[in-house]
This record gives structure tokens, sequence and C-alpha cells, in this order.
């Protein structure tokens, strides 16, 4: 009875840890699905799942996840429990799918998502159910799909935190009140509306700013009624694929509130002679529109307005106009639009680019009196209408004239002309086909910006304008820069043919300067230096010459990844060879190599030093001596061990130490060569060939010698002249045969006292009998008879 509560705990124990087992390997098992079904889903935030096929969404996502690409499968339904766990997903991509539902709860747990995109996808309708929760979210894409309404109601009431939504598709046919309620500021809203057939006025009136409105209609009624709604709450309006044929419509209805849109654009719109100056009209009675834009855009007709309606409207408060890619279908026949001149006084900014403009007639250029920017690139004006286009009060404010991409050809006559605007200080003129360029030319006294690039100039002269503060001349086919520009601050020489940077004494105040992509393949510290201001250099995408100096200088240079732009990656070394395609700030070569000609003259240092240390210890020690005699020695050994008896000339070789001389001589020789019969003697002062090396002299004496006599002495082992002359005459003579020695004794000698080099000599005076000079009378005649009869043998 007592055991049962345990048996019981045991078993809960128990059951709890098998729960804890199912929940991990259903847990493990999910994630391996996830694994599986997408492989770039790992410990990362980021799962990218997209164009993998999937026909739906993964299982085992986790809470790490934070953005979850699915786009361009093939995902038709979103259930409610598939994105349950993603609870800090803030991206969201399910774009390009098949999905054609939605449960109501599938977005219930992404209370931080903060990107929603369901566009191209076969969304029949939209509910709100979808947006409750979604509390944070800031973009909402949903274009593309099946929808024709947004329902009765706002579907994105709940989602306060809104900040671009784009809706619309094909089949997109009506917006009705109360579709954006909910919504009080927007950055974005873009609405493609192309058949959009009807709008209830006041729709989008709850909106109460939107700083970018797109919308994308066809019919000119909605177009109004639109335009009326977001007058006092867009600020840039962009409308699309209309063709604008107002009459007699009104855009401005009585209103105490202030006008707010300062912006219109028009995208692939097309506009008629017939309304162009009705729309002209119209436009001018919203007083806030500042900024009028045309893009990809069709003018047609021949421009026969009707300029006196737009007189007397009164006075247009644009100040920016800019046009491109503007296609007039009869642009040779359009005609001279007079009567604007009243509307283009207070115009501020004028650009129409690549809309086939070729002039602007100077009556009508004389009246743009406000006017400081003027772009005309990528038109077809040509040198011999400049004159009529900038002609002698033309533009009188202008500072920024950008005439690029045109057909101009003559450098000299476009200076000319340009003259003509007194307040110039910019001019672009790029991309056009100069080709040679004058040795003088005249321009504006305030010219400071000057852009020539792309315009075929292969060398540079004083026609440049010494005023200068910016010049542009990349992309020609320049190989020096010598001009001299005291004022100039940038400098922009890229893709030319240049091998070295420009002198700075030219150009002192240069504070940028690109030489990108030319055929420089160094710069120096001190090149460096020499201009004085220079802040940013962009020397990128040329071939450098990884030498050690150009390293060491790069790659110690303080602050040198502050100047150079594109610094480190645009910096590839081309050579040596070893290094090509590396960057030159991870380079590093051997010492060898940065120092081939240090580290020669060392190893030359090195060995002239050993050589001389080696020739002087052996002058020292007389190497060359024991060398020589080494070379006598193997000479004597070659010889035959026994001189034939023929050529036996003395009785007796005499080795003495020149101390010795006078016993040797005065009493030893006197005795024996005077003896009955008489003894030859040997001696080197009297019987060496002279001129012979003496080792030579000492071994023929000996092989020519029947004895040989050693004098031995203090003076003797102790004699350099026996140490290094006698060394091997010694081993010839004792290799061939001991009993032809004599050893006289002359003093007392401990055989200890004798150098270990004597080692022979040791050896015989330790097993052989010698004579030993008496000091008394009476026993120097024994002496003498134990002597001869030694010689005698």
């Amino acid at each position: 009875m007592f055991n049962q509560p345990k048996q019981k705990s045991t078993a809960t124990h128990t059951w709890q840890v098998w729960a804890m087992y199912v929940v991990l390997a259903v847990s493990l098992s999910e994630e391996q699905a996830l694994k599986q079904a997408c492989p770039s889903c790992d410990a990362t935030q980021s799962c990218n799942c997209s164009s993998m096929g999937l026909d739906f969404i993964p299982s085992g996502l986790t809470d790490k996840i934070t953005l979850l690409d699915l786009a361009r499968n093939r995902i038709k339904h979103i259930r409610a429990h598939d994105l349950q766990q993603a609870v800090n997903l803030r991206t969201l991509l399910l774009q390009s799918n098949k999905i054609s539902s939605i449960d109501e709860d599938s977005f219930v747990s992404l209370g931080k998502l903060e990107l929603l995109d369901l566009s191209n996808n076969r969304l029949a309708h939209l509910s709100p159910g979808w947006f409750d929760h979604l509390v944070s979210l800031q973009h909402l894409h949903i274009h593309g799909n099946c929808y024709s309404d947004l329902g009765e109601s706002s579907p994105f009431s709940s989602l306060r935190n809104l900040s671009s939504l784009h809706l619309g598709n094909p089949q997109f046919s009506t917006i009705r009140q109360g579709n954006f309620d909910g919504i009080t500021l927007l950055d974005q809203l873009w609405i493609e509306g192309s058949n959009l057939s009807v709008y209830e006025p006041g729709s989008l009136k709850s909106i109460k700013k939107i700083n970018h409105m797109i919308i994308s209609i066809r019919r000119v009624d909605l177009f109004s009624a639109i335009v009326r709604d977001l007058l006092h709450s867009a600020i840039w309006l962009e409308i699309r694929e209309i063709k604008l044929d107002i009459e007699n419509e009104k855009l401005v209805q009585n209103s105490t509130l202030p006008l707010t849109i300062q912006k219109m654009t028009f995208t692939r719109v097309s506009f008629s002679d017939k309304y162009a100056s009705q729309i002209m009209v119209l436009l001018k009675e919203i007083t806030s529109l500042r900024e009028l834009e045309s893009i990809d855009s069709v003018l047609e007709g021949n421009g026969n307005w009707n300029t006196k309606l737009i007189e007397v409207s009164g006075q247009s408060s644009v100040e920016i106009i800019s046009v491109t890619n503007m296609t007039i279908l009869h642009f040779y026949m359009f005609l001279d639009p007079e009567g604007l001149e009243s509307q283009i006084s207070k115009l501020k900014r004028l650009s129409i680019a690549s809309s086939k403009v070729f002039m602007v007639p100077c009556r009508l250029a004389r009246n743009f009196l406000s006017l400081v920017y003027l772009d005309f690139h990528d038109n077809l004006l040509v040198n011999n209408r400049l004159s009529e286009t900038i002609c002698k009060g033309a533009w009188p404010s202008l500072q920024t004239l950008n005439l690029s991409k045109n057909s101009l050809k003559s450098l000299n006559q476009t200076a000319k002309y340009v003259t003509n605007l007194p307040k110039l200080n910019n001019l672009d003129i790029s991309q056009n086909n100069f080709g040679e360029i004058p040795d003088v030319c005249e321009w504006p006294a305030n010219l400071k910006y000057l852009n020539l690039s792309r315009t075929r100039i292969s060398k540079l002269t004083a026609c440049i304008p010494s005023t200068l503060e910016v010049l542009d001349i990349s992309a020609n086919n320049l190989k020096e820069f010598n001009l001299h520009l005291p004022f100039l601050k940038e400098l922009y020489l890229a893709k030319n043919q240049l091998k070295a940077l420009p002198d700075a004494t030219s150009i002192p105040n240069l504070v940028a300067l690109s030489i990108r992509g030319n055929k420089l393949n160094s710069f120096s510290k001190e090149e460096l230096e020499s201009f004085k201001k220079m802040e940013l250099l962009d020397a990128s995408a040329n071939n450098f010459i990884c030498s050690c100096e150009f390293l060491s200088f790069i790659q110690h240079q303080a602050g040198i990844g502050q100047m150079l732009v594109g610094w480190p990656e645009g910096y590839i070394c081309d050579s040596p060879l070893a290094v090509r395609g590396a960057q030159v700030g991870a380079v590093h070569l051997s010492l060898m190599e940065c120092h081939r000609s240090l580290v020669v003259s060392l190893i030359c240092a090195v060995v002239f030093l050993a050589i001389l240390i080696l020739v002087a210890i052996g002058y020292k020690y007389h190497a060359v001596w024991y060398m020589r005699m080494t070379w006598a020695w193997l000479r004597a050994k070659r010889k035959p061990k026994r001189a034939p008896p023929k050529d036996i000339c003395y009785d007796a070789f005499v080795s003495y130490s020149e101390n010795d001389s006078n016993w040797v001589e005065n009493v030893m020789v006197q005795e024996l060569e005077q003896a009955c019969p008489p003894f030859r003697l040997c001696l080197h002062k009297r019987d060496f060939v002279p001129g012979k090396w003496i080792v030579d002299n000492i071994i023929d004496s000996i092989e020519k010698s029947h004895k040989t006599l050693f004098v031995l002495s203090e003076h003797f082992v102790q004699s350099e002249w026996c140490k290094y002359e006698l060394d091997f005459s010694h081993f010839r003579l004792f290799d061939e045969n001991n009993d032809a020695a004599i050893l006289i004794l002359l003093e007392p000698i401990q055989s200890q006292a004798i150098p270990k080099r004597f080692c022979k000599l040791r050896k015989i005076m330790n097993t052989k009998t010698y004579l030993e000079w008496p000091r008394e009378e009476e026993q120097q005649e024994m002496f003498w008879e134990n002597l001869k009869a030694a010689l005698k043998s």
C-alpha cells in the first residue's frame, strides 16, 4: 500500500519524459523537413526558398527567421498554421505564386511583420481579417491579383503604421468611399487602375497626406475627380497611361483648404494639340504646383495650340519643367510656339532630354528671364543652329547648361556661342564629336565647371579656360596633361592613356583627382605629397607594377585608405607575374625580391670578407707554405724510395738551426771535411741551387745524400724554419729508412720539449741512440770517431 504513490509518481515522470521526447522528435523532424524543402533555411535569420517549385509553405519554420522569401513558387493556399511559429518574421515575400485563398488566421502571429508582398497571385477578394494583427506592417504589395474592388469597407483599417501601399490589377474597376479608412499618412500609394471605371468622389480624402501618389488610369473624368480629392493631401502626383483630352472640366473647386500638390508627373501619357492648351490652363489652377514632369509621353499634332487662351489665363506657378523621351510625332513640322513668352518668365529649371530638340527660337529663348538651369542632353543640337538657340540676350540668368550627347562638332564655335551667357559657370558638352581642339578659345568669364568627357580629344591646349575649378576630360585619348589651371580643385582624367600623375605645380589647388582606368604603373610618395591640398585620389583600375618601393610606400602611408577612392579592391597588381591579379594592399614581396642589389652586395661583401679573413689567417699561419710543402711532399712520395747509387753526391745532408750555424760550419764541417779520407757534407748555405724553391732543394739534397745529420738543440726544435720547411722532408726521410738519420744532440733536450709536429723525431729519439756533443775536450775525440764511424756505416 505504501508503494502505490511512488509507482504512480514514477509512471507520471515516465510519461513526461516520453512527451518531451515526442515533442523534440516532431520538432527535429519538422526542421529536417524544412531543410529538405528549402536547403538555404539554416541557422541564419534569412530563409530564401524562392524559385524552388514549392506547392506549400514548408513546415518547421522557427522564431529565428526574420526574412522568408517564397516568391516564384506554386503555392495555392496559405493555411492558418503555416506561419504560426515564425513570430519574429519581419519580411514575408509571396509574390508570383498561385495563391487564391488565405485562411483568416494565417497572419495572426506575425505582429512584427513590416513587409508583406502578395503581388501577382490569384486573389479574387481581399479580407480585412488577414491584416487585423499586422500592427507593425509598413509596406504592403497586393497588386497583380484578380480582385475587382477592395470590398464594401476598408481592408486596411488596422494598419496604423502603413507607409507604402501598392494595389490594383487589370481587373480592378471600382474604388468606393471608405476603402481607405484607417489610413491617415502614406509615403507612397500606387494604384494600378488602367481599367478603373467607378470612382466614388471623396474615396481618397480620408488619407490626410500622401507624399507620392501614383495612379494608372485611362478615363479623363476619373482623372479630374481623383485630382480634386488629392489637391489637399498629395505632395507628388504621378499620372500614368492616360490620354488627356480634358475640355471644360474644373480641377479646383471652391475650398478654403490649402493646396498641397507641388509636383505632377505624367508617365506614358498622350497629349493632343486640341487639348494641350486646356490642360495648361487647368494646371494653373493648382497654385501650389511648382514642378511638372513628363516621362515617355507622346505629343500629337504639330504644336497648333490656343496660345491666346493660355495667355489670358494668367501666370503659371510652375518653376521646374522636366521632359524625358518625349515623342513628337511630327517634330519636323512643329510650329514656333508663339504666345508662351508670358508663361516662362518665372521658370527656373528646364530639362528636355532625349526628345529630338534641334533648336530653340531666339525670340522665345530671350523670355526665359529667371532660368538658371537648362538641360538639353541627348537631342539633335548642331553648331550652325546654336546661333539661334544661344543668341545674344537669350537665357540671361542661366548658370548651368547641359548640351551633352548632341551633334556638336566644333569646340571653337560652341565656346564662342556660350560667351553670350554672361552668368554661365557650369557647362556640360560631353559626348559630342569635337575631335580637334583649337589653340585658343573664348569662354564666359565666370565659367568654373567644364565637362569635355567622351569628345574624342587627343590633346589639350590653351583653349581650356584658366578660370575652371572643375574639369572633366574623361574617356578621351589623352597621353599627357600639361595645362596650367591655378584655380582647379577637381580634375577627372579617367579612361585616358596617361602614364603618370599630372604635374602638381600646374594645378596647385587640386583637391580631388580621378585618373582611373589609365596606364598608370605606380606613383611615389613624393608625387602624392607634391599635391599640397589633395584629399581624394581615384587611381583604381590601372595596371600597377607592384615594385618594392611602390608597395612599401602605399602600404605604410598613413591615411592612404581615406585618400584613395576604391581602396583596396580597385587597386590590382599587373606585375610581377607571381602577384598578378592580387590586391596591392595584400601583396608582400620577399627580401630578395625587394632588395636584390642590396642582398647581392651583402653576399659579395661577406664572400670578400671571408676571403680576406682566410688570406689573413693563411698569411699569419703561413698556409701558403703548408700548401706548397704538401704539394712537394706529394711529389716526393711519388718518387722511388731510394735514389740510384750514381745519384749519391754527399755523405751526409746536415739539418740544423741557424742559431747553431757557428758550431756546424766552424767545428763539425772543419773536422769532417778535413778528415782523411774527407767526408762530403751538404749545407743549405753552400750547396743549395740558387733560384730553386728551398723545399725542392731540401728534398733533392736528402735524396742525394747517404746520411742525414740532424744537429738537435733547443733552437732546432723551436725554429720556425724547421717547422715550415723541414717537416715534410722528415716525413720523406723517415718513411724510407730510419737508419739513414744520425742524431747529434748539441745540448740536452727533454723529449717532452720537442713539438708534437716532429712526431717521428720524438719516436726516433725514444727508440734510437744518438750522439751527444761533450763539453769536455778529452771526450770530443771519441765523439768524432763515433760520428765518422756512423757516417761510414
